[in-house]
């Protein structure tokens, strides 16, 4: 059985993220694994400095693992790190980046098995994005190819800080059958090991099925 699965806003690791405690529990972790791919350019260990004193607040270890670039994603060593790790966090920053660095790599075998098998994997912004198919893609609002962990969603993450006009645009793009998702920063839309979906963090999330109002029901099991 899969494990949990957190699709974050943004904001990650900070007040408001209630929910990283129960995926902490639920993982069973002494240390979380965190993957700052998505920042490459953007000054990746800030983020994992964040992760680990935000983590250190909840009684665990947190380490980086530098997956910047294709050949560390093509990396044996890499990939057995994140195929040991009960709880791993892909992080914020260019989701065309994370997508172009991980496809088809032992890196993303790695991560995909791992929580197939009951790992925890928690995505970011960026993270996020990428682990759906399709994915939104932020140049335009427009939809590409994602890493296709969740088909037939997609998310925006940090809704509470898109444009009306863009996230209109968006709905009115998506195909009849896609879910699209609109998830808050500090806010995580949560799946079950069971296929059930919940809302946790400091704020809301939003759906459309065919870019018409829906609810958590229209998300895939």
């Amino acid at each position: 059985m899969s494990g949990h699965l957190a699709l974050v806003g943004g904001g990650e690791f900070a007040e408001g993220c209630s929910f990283d405690a129960g995926l902490l529990e639920a993982s069973g972790a002494s240390e979380v694994l965190v993957l700052p791919t998505g920042a490459a350019y953007e000054h990746p260990q800030r983020l994992v400095d964040q992760a680990v004193t935000w983590f250190e607040g909840l009684g665990v270890k947190a380490r980086g693992l530098d997956v910047l670039g294709r050949p560390d994603a093509l990396s044996e060593a890499n990939a057995a790190v994140v195929a040991s790790s009960p709880f791993t966090y892909l992080v914020g920053g260019s989701p065309m980046h994370v997508r172009s660095v991980l496809k088809d790599t032992p890196v993303w075998d790695a991560l995909r098995s791992a929580w197939q098998g009951g790992a925890v994997l928690a995505g970011s912004s960026a993270g996020a994005m990428v682990m759906c198919d399709p994915m939104v893609d932020p140049r335009g609002g427009a939809f590409t190819l994602g890493l296709g962990l969740l088909e037939g969603l997609a998310v925006i993450p940090a809704h509470n800080a898109w444009s009306e006009d863009a996230a209109h645009r968006t709905r009115k793009m998506s195909p009849a059958r896609l879910v699209l998702a609109g998830i808050d920063e500090s806010t995580a839309l949560i799946r079950s090991p069971e296929g059930a979906w919940r809302v946790e963090g400091a704020g809301q999330v939003v759906v459309f099925l065919g870019g018409d109002p829906a609810d958590l029901s229209a998300l895939p099991a």
